[in-house]
């Protein structure tokens, strides 16, 4: 099963006197990337954070951010009278010295200046906000997982659908081989033909021809093809997640062989079938990027 590196997820747990909230969100990335902000007072669990978060994204640029707010409505923050009175003697002053009018909205210019808002230090947090926290965190984490999970199907079912089309595109290969071959071996006839003076071997001639034909033989690339193409739906179903970038090794080799093929045709029906392949594949490879 694949699993998207997109998703969503958010939890609250409230305890006997705050309520925890725990959100995250990953867009896809080639590495693990995980920024973890936490409040003041769980610093000492934000390791613990990260290592729920880490083990089941794998992949991944994630933000994972918890908030903390009294359920009594307290707050730490407090409002410092004195700074505020100091501040607008101040600006009385300077607007009378300046001769300019002083401002209408006083509050939206004190609040603005340094030191008018203090801030308790928050103690940290007692044994019961922890394991409240862990579990909010896993919580948020188990959502985000299976957001990520529900984009892996629409992946899945995107890529079954161009993996298949490329088989039936390779399936019908074949069918411009002979003519392929043929037309070859007559242009180069034609070609010695119009050479009047020139005489040649025509059992060498055989045996070069053959060489050259073994040379545009396209069975193995098509062989290859085939693998890489059953290997990557085998790969896609396998139970764990994780595989995305191992598609992206996998598509990397069909587009080895998909190219060779275009290479060697030589033949106008199966470049048009090449062309569709490739086109086919560049879908594979764009939406591979989002598989973790």
């Amino acid at each position: 099963m694949l699993y998207s590196m997109t998703g969503f997820g958010r939890a609250t747990v409230e305890t006997s006197d705050k309520k925890i909230t725990v959100e995250i969100k990953s867009l896809n990335s080639k590495q693990m990337d995980l920024a973890v902000r936490v409040p003041q007072a769980f610093r000492t669990s934000e390791a613990e954070v990260r290592n729920i978060a880490s083990r089941a994204l794998q992949r991944g640029k994630a933000d994972l951010t918890v908030t903390s707010e009294p359920l009594n409505g307290e707050t730490t923050a407090q409002i410092n009278i004195n700074a505020l009175k100091s501040y607008k003697h101040q600006i009385l002053e300077a607007s009378e010295t300046l001769g300019i009018n002083p401002p209408e909205d006083w509050y939206s210019v004190l609040l603005r200046f340094p030191d008018v808002m203090t801030s308790e230090v928050a103690p940290d947090a007692n044994e019961a906000d922890v394991q409240a926290l862990l579990r909010c965190t896993q919580e948020a984490v188990d959502q985000l997982m299976a957001h990520r999970r529900e984009e892996g199907k629409r992946l899945e079912d995107f890529f079954a659908l161009r993996i298949r089309r490329i088989q039936e595109l390779l399936a019908k290969v074949p069918q411009f081989e002979e003519e392929r071959i043929s037309r070859i071996r007559t242009r180069i006839e034609d070609n010695l033909n119009k050479l009047n003076t020139v005489e040649y071997d025509h059992g060498r001639f055989e045996q070069e021809m053959i060489f050259y034909i073994e040379k545009l033989d396209i069975n193995e690339e098509k062989q290859r093809l085939a693998q890489h193409l059953k290997y990557f739906m085998e790969t896609m179903a396998q139970p764990d997640g994780g595989q995305g970038k191992k598609l992206g090794f996998i598509s990397q080799e069909m587009g080895r062989e998909i190219n060779t093929l275009g290479s060697k045709s030589n033949q106008a029906d199966m470049q048009r079938l090449v062309v569709q392949m490739k086109d086919e594949l560049e879908q594979i490879k764009e939406q591979v990027l989002n598989a973790m």
